[in-house]
């Protein structure tokens, strides 16, 4: 049975963190940045978590 390969998509979108959560970075930040607040901007910048209802999908592409 060969190994199976991670996702590649989810292996560059997708990080660990240390206590095992998965992080992930925010939509709606590549462009029409003219209409969008700074506070807005400068909040899509920041990373965030996945939610614990789709961690499990995202663990299955991550094989982890």
């Amino acid at each position: 049975m060969p190994k199976v390969k991670t996702k590649s998509s989810a292996k560059k979108r997708f990080a660990l963190t240390g206590t095992g959560k998965i992080k992930r970075k925010h939509a709606f930040k590549s462009h029409i940045l003219t209409k969008k607040a700074t506070k807005r901007k400068r909040n899509l910048t920041k990373t965030g978590l996945v939610h614990e209802s789709d961690e499990g999908r995202v663990r299955d592409m991550l094989r982890i």
